[in-house]
């Protein structure tokens, strides 16, 4: 009944995900499994008739719930078949029951379908024209790794001992490899690397193919490995990472290592590019890919948020094991990296399957590499020296932990990283849609304001001061008429759309590096935020308008000092002067400001007298829409009143970025109409 209570509220404010429609559908299935058990078992008609009247009411919320939307009955439909998530959701709702669970479908040989109800698997039209275009393409054994045959350790258990080993170190034990010395911060594009980043470059350019990097958030992991693996040459590469920062991955591929190509994977692949040098993957359909994946010939594999797969039992740390035994056998030396923010030291267990992926380690003993270090120290585990000596041992192969504190030189004592997110689903078009209409509307007028002009007025191109006119026409239109779609409507809905991506970002910054938080302008925002935070069982508190003074300061104290309130939640209106909220050194701006001024206000909260540490914001942008464009115009507003003023203040008004984005819009659809077909 919880279940479809949730189903229920979650129509009944419009926020109907892919996950949600699963659930729909898992219930549905479970109360017709039940139904026809009940009716077939040996019981009493008065037990029978309690048994079905309980059942009844879970079907009256769910009938009630597909009355609202109608879609929801197509997925009860014989012929339908299953979302990718429902049978997980059935097999977790049968153990919640206390029901026994079915055992899970066995595998497929490879190159056949699948057997009815198994997890799909999928090959991508593009992956199959990439194995035509290089039908000779082979794994690469010529520099396998030969099994080291111990001596001294062949009876001991290992594993136990290496654990306790980091459990039992010492304060100020190393957590970090040996590194090189960069020979130079420049990278291609005219980018420059900061010191701690160009060190674990420097080490994969050295001949160095293992990395457990858990450096924490904010110190530019994403860019180490993507250089990394161009200096360890590890194409084509694989990245594994979770869907909020999939987009993100292209993006910093793209200015970091802007030779090589890039291909994200959605749903069913049906947009991939197998050509590309870099395919970026979530973990959600890993699954369905791993077939091809597993073939392609990959010469590197990176797993961003790698504490992801702690459990070794679940779907996507299996997927991601199967993929990485793989490339070790088919790749000689390939590049392995799992990315973390989580500290070493804590909850040390939930790192084997990390250093199972890396090779570190097999199911129930060391690897071939650190069983040779481990040899070469002629210690066992009843000796004393054993649990250091072992430690390096694991360390050397390939751990790099810095803090922000450790390299605070290297990094400003404030930035701000964009994270770019995509929208999907149909929301997502829904907005993409309102845009293009906006567009249109805006060519249409303008094109008005051109045949109205007196006969024989020639224009070459597009007329720029007409471009300005029509925009500041649209501006004052909507401030007189606020309803329909306009550029403040869709900034709304795109805060709406992008409100569970920056909450579940936040969620991962806060299991990684303490305390965040996040700001965001709309009270339906925050509201969405606090409810992924409750489902992730993390501690937030709430600072909006409308509180008394009191409630106010107990929010405040209650994230300074309560180690369980893990993010403040505020209002960029609210919350966005006259509070000290510097116990956090992460901020997550969930929705964009009109002015450079408001953002830094918020920034502000936590960047000031009493931080001692480097502040990251993290801006969360809806990829290929408005949201994008605004976030230019405001840096670039920022910028402009920075030189004009030689830094003494900001002069950009919210109505200079309204405008802005409005003729850019316009600009923007004028030039795709000028275009030569085809």
């Amino acid at each position: 009944m919880t279940a479809a209570r949730d189903v229920e509220s979650a129509v009944q404010r419009g926020r109907l995900r892919a996950s949600t429609r699963g659930t729909f559908q898992a219930v549905a299935l479970l109360v017709r499994e039940e139904r026809a058990r009940i009716q077939a078992a040996a019981v009493s008609d008065a037990r029978r008739g309690e048994q079905l009247k309980r059942l009844d009411g879970v079907a009256t919320v769910l009938a009630r719930t597909a009355a609202r939307d109608g879609s929801l009955l197509n997925l009860l439909s014989d012929d339908g078949g299953l979302l990718p998530d429902t049978r997980s959701l059935l097999r977790e709702l049968r153990l919640a029951a206390g029901m026994e669970a079915p055992p899970e479908p066995p595998a497929a040989p490879e190159g056949q379908a699948p057997a009815s109800g198994a997890e799909r698997r999928v090959v991508p039209q593009s992956v199959v024209s990439r194995q035509l275009a290089n039908p000779f393409l082979e794994p690469d054994f010529s520099a396998a790794a030969t099994a080291h045959r111990p001596r001294l350790l062949a009876t001991w258990e290992l594993i136990g001992p290496l654990l306790r080993s980091f459990e039992n170190a010492s304060g100020g034990a190393p957590s970090c490899m040996p590194l090189p010395s960069p020979t130079s911060l420049q990278v291609a594009g005219g980018r420059e690397l900061m010191p701690h980043q160009a060190q674990v470059v420097a080490a994969a350019a050295s001949g160095h193919r293992t990395f457990l990097l858990a450096d924490e958030p904010g110190l530019g992991k994403t860019a180490q490995a993507l250089l990394a693996a161009d200096a360890a040459r590890a194409y084509p590469l694989l990245a594994v990472v979770p869907n909020v920062v999939k987009t993100n991955w292209a993006h910093e591929a793209a200015l970091w290592t802007p030779g090589r190509s890039a291909t994200v994977v959605h749903g069913d692949g049906h947009t991939v590019d197998a050509f590309s040098d870099l395919v970026v993957v979530n973990y959600d359909v890993l699954h369905r890919h791993v077939g091809w994946l597993s073939t392609f010939g990959f010469r590197g594999m990176v797993i961003d948020e790698a504490h992801f797969i702690k459990n070794k039992g679940a779907q996507r740390s299996q997927s991601v094991l199967e993929l990485s035994k793989r490339i070790r056998e088919r790749s000689p030396r390939p590049l392995l990296m799992a990315l973390t923010g989580t500290p070493l030291i804590n909850d040390i267990e939930d790192f084997l399957s990390i250093w199972e992926f890396l090779g570190w380690i097999g199911k129930d003993e060391p690897g071939s590499d650190l069983m040779a270090a481990l040899e070469h120290n002629g210690l066992t585990p009843t000796d004393p020296g054993f649990s250091p000596a072992a430690r390096a041992a694991v360390i050397d192969l390939g751990i790099v932990r810095r803090r922000k504190v450790d390299v605070a030189s290297d990094i400003p004592a404030r930035r701000i990283a964009d994270m770019p997110v995509e929208l999907e689903g149909a929301l997502g078009r829904s907005i993409r849609s309102a845009e293009a209409a906006l567009a249109r509307r805006l060519v249409k007028r303008y094109q008005s304001a051109l045949e109205a002009r007196a006969p024989g007025v020639a224009v070459v191109g597009i007329d720029h001061a007409l471009v300005r006119k029509v925009a500041g026409w649209e501006r004052q239109d909507t401030k007189e008429d606020s309803t329909g779609d306009n550029v403040f409507s869709m900034m709304r809905r795109i805060g709406q759309a992008k409100a569970v991506l920056a909450a579940d970002y936040t969620a991962q910054l806060a299991r990684s590096a303490g305390k965040v938080v996040f700001f965001a302008k709309h009270i339906d925002v925050m509201d969405a935020a606090e409810e992924t935070f409750t489902q992730r069982s993390l501690g937030y508190c709430s600072i909006r308008g409308g509180q008394t003074t009191k409630a106010r300061q107990a929010s405040i104290e209650a994230f300074q000092n309560d180690p369980d309130v893990a993010v403040a939640v505020c209002s960029l209106s609210a919350a966005g002067v006259g509070i000290n909220l510097q116990v956090a050194s992460n901020v997550v701006l969930a929705e964009l400001s009109w002015t450079n001024a408001e953002q830094t206000q918020a920034i502000d909260r936590v960047h000031r007298i009493g931080q001692d540490q480097p502040v990251t914001a993290w801006r969360i942008i809806a990829a290929q829409t408005i949201d994008a464009r605004i976030a230019e115009l405001i840096d670039d507003k920022a910028g402009l009143a920075a030189r004009a003023l030689d830094g003494s203040g900001d002069v950009t008004s919210s109505v200079d970025v309204q405008l802005e984005a409005l003729v850019t819009l316009l600009t923007d659809a004028l030039q795709d109409l000028q275009k030569p077909p085809g």
